[in-house]
């Protein structure tokens, strides 16, 4: 069942803060002293930037290999929901977790915060959660002040809420699962040190999430099996599988998810992979995801069928050509491209060409 998150009523009230250096590079680790209270006329304004990144976030659970209680950052946050005057000393021990991290060279320093937020909504209910987010660059702004009846310009550097790159919200929300996590990084190349190295979480196997990735692997597979087709045409100069028709295929493998209200593993083989040897190579393709994922995905689950739409979506047809030339069929923009796009080799010129169909220009 998906969880329903509202932060609406929402309240940033006490802050531990640090900065993180680089371990490698000798840059140091510092820590707040005491916590800091957030005023009462700032709380609105600070819990909206604060919470704004994880709107419409996929969820994620701490997961261990043996037990939770081994699990560090399941541990502080546990230790901060039972007791919330233990704030300062758990937040440093997370900052600490950053820090001991951090080695890899890619791995940028920043400023860290560490926020208690008091209810936020989950599926109804108001909810305590922790609130970490780093900041891994500053920016200049601007400030005019009143000096002796005159105005005054002053610079300083600080941090941009709108680009704070890297985040986790923490929610006392099925804490003997690991609890419920939001999480983000938008540098998304050392995604895998935030999510996997510091916070040690896994995605949340509900419908949505099973939804997209079997809808993603199923695509992927598709277009896997029509690139080896087409490569196997080249060598022997044949025209292979147009690119449309690629996404045609794609759109097809869709529509079990389309047609059915519960996915089964068993009866999608049986009515979409059909040979054995499909089989075979998409279990193979389900296993290299599970083994990114760092988790198995289960063989039965409730469709989504909101994100079978999103997934229809993501399907496009990109035809590069060796002139230069680019066409772009758009996701649902024909039903069958092959009705508009018509492909040909011309003996004259000794090339290969598109024709297109269309009714009138609309650029």
């Amino acid at each position: 069942m998906s969880v329903k998150i509202r932060f609406t009523s929402a309240a940033a009230t006490k802050l531990v803060l640090a900065k993180v250096g680089h371990p490698q590079r000798d840059e140091p680790l510092q820590t707040s002293k005491q916590v800091f209270v957030v005023d009462e006329a700032d709380r609105s304004t600070l819990t909206g930037i604060f919470l704004k990144p994880f709107r419409n976030l996929a969820g994620y659970r701490f997961n261990h290999h043996s037990s939770l209680d081994q699990h560090e950052m399941n541990s502080c946050a546990k230790a901060i929901f039972e007791s919330p005057d233990g704030l300062l000393e758990k937040g440093c021990d997370i900052a600490k977790r950053l820090y001991s991290k951090s080695n890899h060279p890619n791995i940028k320093s920043g400023d860290l915060c560490i926020s208690l937020v008091e209810d936020v909504e989950v599926n109804g209910e108001p909810t305590q959660a922790i609130c970490i987010l780093k900041s891994e660059s500053v920016v200049p702004f601007l400030s005019i002040s009143t000096k002796d009846g005159d105005l005054e310009l002053h610079t300083e550097q600080g941090i941009n809420p709108e680009k704070i790159d890297k985040g986790c919200l923490i929610l006392n929300h099925h804490p003997h699962k690991g609890f419920h996590v939001l999480t983000f990084d938008r540098s998304g190349s050392d995604s895998r040190f935030w999510v996997r190295d510091f916070l040690g979480v896994v995605s949340v196997t509900d419908s949505p999430f099973l939804t997209n990735k079997y809808a993603d692997m199923a695509v992927a597979f598709v277009k896997e099996e029509e690139k080896a087709k087409k490569q196997a045409a080249e060598e022997t100069a044949d025209d292979g599988t147009p690119p449309w028709e690629t996404a045609t295929a794609a759109r097809d493998a869709l529509a079990y998810f389309e047609e059915k209200e519960q996915f089964s593993l068993q009866e999608f083989e049986e009515q979409v992979l059909r040979t054995p040897e499909a089989v075979e190579k998409f279990k193979e393709h389900r296993a290299k995801v599970e083994e990114e994922q760092g988790q198995r995905f289960e063989d039965s689950f409730e469709i989504s069928k909101k994100d079978v739409s999103k997934a229809k979506k993501r399907i496009s047809t990109v035809v590069k050509l060796d002139t230069g030339i680019e066409i772009h069929v758009k996701p649902g923009a024909v039903d069958q491209p092959e009705d508009v796009l018509e492909r040909g080799f011309d003996t004259s010129k000794g090339m290969k060409f598109i024709k297109v169909y269309f009714n009138r220009d609309v650029t």
